[in-house]
C-alpha cells in the first residue's frame, strides 16, 4: 500500500512486553548473563523445560527415539556455561543435545528447520554488548516459538525453579559437521563464484566462523576487520551498529563493497565503494525490484516497519511494488509476510527476510543475493540503489527508569501532538519502546532535517521529564 505524500505515523504502543508471560521477551530470554534470568539455574530450568515439552511433542508425534535439540551460541564468554546448563537440564528431562559452537542464530533456525531436532536454542543478545546474553528458543519449523508455547515453558521453568534441585550443566564438544550443513547450504543459493574485492566487518560475533569459510568458497578476496573475538569485544566499535571503521577500510582499499554483520548474523548492512551507507530499506529496494523483473515477487508487495523511510516506499512504487508497513520488530514483518504469502520483507537496520530461502532474517544470505544482483546486472550498488531519494530521518535513543503506556505520558502526547499539527501530511512521527532494553525510541522523519532535529529534541526531552532518563 502506497501513499501519495508522507504520512504522520504515531505508534501508541505500550511497554512492548506480554504481560502474561515474565521471563520471554519479544526476541527470547534477555539479561545481563551471570544475573536473572540469566543465571545458571534459570539456563539449567529452561533445558528442563524444552526437554519436557519435547518429549511431549515426540510421544505424541509416535517418535519413539530419544529427542534432539541443536544448541548454538554467539562468541560472548558466557555463552559457554549457559550452553552446558541449558544441555544439563535436556539431559535430565532425557533429551540429547548437539553443540554447533559459534554459529549464527540464522544457523541454528535453518539446522533444527532441516535436521531432525525438535527445536533449537540459539545463545546471543545480537547487537547488545557482551555481558548481555539471551536464550531463544526455535521450533522445528526453523520458526520462533508461538506465544502459547512459551508460556508452558515459563510454567515449568517456575516448577522446576521452586524445586531446590541443583543446576548440573553437561559438558559439550563442538560438533563440526554442524556448523558446515550451514555454510554448504548458503553456498549452495548462489550459481557464480563472486570475484569481488571486498571488506567484511563480522562484529567479532558468530560470522566469524562461518564467514571466512564461505566467501573462501564462492572465490572472493576479502580484507576482515572485526574478526578476533575474545569473549568481550562482540560489536565493540564495530558491527553493523559502528560503520566508521568499515567505511574507512573500503575507501582505503578501493574495495567493491563492504559488508557489516551484527553479533549473532542475522542482519547486515553495507557501504558502497563510495562510502555511502546501503541499509535495510536499500537492500529491500534492489531485491524487490528485480525480483519483480523477474516475475518472482507474489503479490507485487514488499513488508517493511514503520521506521522505512518515504524514500523506500516512493522507489518501490515506480515499480509498481506495494509497501506495507508493520509495527517495529522481525516477529511483525514475518507475521504479516506470512499473512499475505509475501517473500521479501525487512527492517531499516538490515534484518532482512527471503523467505524462499529462510525463515529468518540471515545477514549472510542477504549478502550473498546483493552480490548476486551486482553480479548479474554488472552494476556498483550506488547505481541500483540511486532511484531512493531519501528523506531526512532522525531516529534517537532515550534511556529511560521505567516504561508506561505512552498515553499515561501527557506531556509527550503534547509535543506528539504539536509535532503532527505542524507536519500536516508532510511528515512522520514513530514513538516506541524497545521490546529488549529500557529505552524510549523517537524516530521523526521530514520534508527538512531543521524539522527533524527540532521534535526529535523536543519529544525526547518531554520523555526524559516524564519518565526519567538513565545516563
Amino acid at each position: 500500500m502506497t501513499d501519495s505524500g508522507l504520512r504522520v505515523y504515531h505508534e501508541d504502543c505500550n511497554t512492548g512486553e506480554d504481560l502474561s508471560r515474565h521471563l520471554f521477551g519479544t526476541d527470547g530470554i534477555r539479561g545481563v548473563a551471570g544475573e536473572p534470568p540469566l543465571d545458571a539455574k534459570t539456563a539449567h530450568a529452561l533445558g528442563v523445560a524444552i526437554g519436557r515439552w519435547a518429549g511431549q511433542r515426540a510421544a505424541s508425534g509416535g517418535i519413539h527415539h530419544e529427542p534432539e535439540v541443536v544448541i548454538g551460541m554467539d562468541t560472548r564468554e558466557s555463552g559457554r556455561w549457559l550452553a552446558e546448563q541449558v544441555a544439563g537440564g535436556l539431559k535430565r528431562a532425557g533429551v540429547r543435545s548437539r553443540f554447533a559452537g559459534v554459529i549464527t542464530t540464522p544457523g541454528v533456525a535453518y539446522l533444527t528447520r532441516t535436521g531432525d531436532f525438535v527445536a533449537g536454542v540459539m545463545i546471543s543478545a545480537s547487537h547488545n554488548p557482551y555481558r548481555d546474553n539471551g536464550l531463544k528458543v526455535i521450533g522445528h519449523s526453523g520458526y520462533k516459538l508461538p506465544d502459547a508455547v512459551e508460556r508452558e515453558l515459563e510454567g515449568i521453568i517456575r516448577e522446576w525453579l521452586q524445586s531446590g534441585e541443583e543446576a548440573v550443566p553437561q559438558p559439550l564438544t563442538v560438533d563440526r559437521t554442524l556448523d558446515d550443513l550451514y555454510t554448504n547450504y548458503l553456498a549452495g543459493t548462489v550459481a557464480h563464484k563472486f570475484p569481488f574485492r571486498l571488506v567484511i566487518d563480522c562484529a567479532n560475533g558468530s560470522a566469524t566462523e562461518v564467514a571466512p569459510r564461505l566467501f573462501k568458497q564462492l572465490g572472493s578476496n576479502v580484507e576482515w576487520i572485526a574478526a578476533s573475538p575474545n569473549g568481550r569485544n562482540i560489536n565493540l566499535d564495530c558491527g553493523s551498529l559502528h560503520l566508521e571503521g568499515l567505511r574507512a577500510a573500503v575507501l582505503a582499499t578501493g574495495a567493491d563493497l563492504g559488508i557489516a554483520f551484527d553479533g549473532d548474523a542475522d542482519r547486515a548492512l553495507f557501504i558502497s565503494s563510495s562510502g555511502k551507507i546501503i541499509d535495510g530499506d536499500a537492500v529491500l529496494f534492489l531485491a524487490g525490484s528485480r525480483m519483480k523483473a523477474a516475475g518472482k515477487l507474489p503479490g507485487d508487495v514488499v513488508i517493511a516497519t514503520v521506521m522505512s523511510n518515504l524514500g523506500l516506499e516512493r522507489a518501490l512504487a515506480a515499480h509498481g511494488i506495494g509497501m506495507v508497513r508493520t509495527p517495529v520488530g522481525d516477529k511483525y514483518v514475518l507475521e504479516e509476510m506470512l499473512r499475505l504469502g509475501a517473500v521479501l520483507g525487512g527492517e531499516q537496520s538490515g534484518h532482512v527476510i527471503f523467505s524462499d530461502f529462510a525463515t529468518t532474517g540471515d545477514g549472510l544470505l542477504t549478502a550473498l543475493r546483493v552480490l548476486e544482483i551486482m553480479l548479474t546486472t554488472g552494476q556498483t550498488i550506488d547505481s541500483l540503489t540511486e532511484e531512493i531519494a531519501t528523506f531526512p530521518q532522525k531516529l534517537v535513543n532515550i534511556r529511560v527508569q521505567q516504561k508506561r503506556p505512552l498515553v499515561d505520558l501527557p506531556a509527550v502526547q503534547a509535543e506528539i501532538a504539536a509535532a503532527e499539527q505542524e507536519f500536516g501530511t508532510t511528515g512522520r512521527v514513530v514513538v516506541r519502546f524497545s521490546g529488549t532494553e529500557p529505552l524510549a525510541r523517537v524516530m521523526i522523519e521530514a520534508g527538512t532535517q531543521e524539522e527533524v532535529d527540532k521534535w526529535t529534541g523536543r519529544i525526547a526531552e518531554a520523555i526524559r521529564s516524564e519518565l526519567g532518563a538513565v545516563n
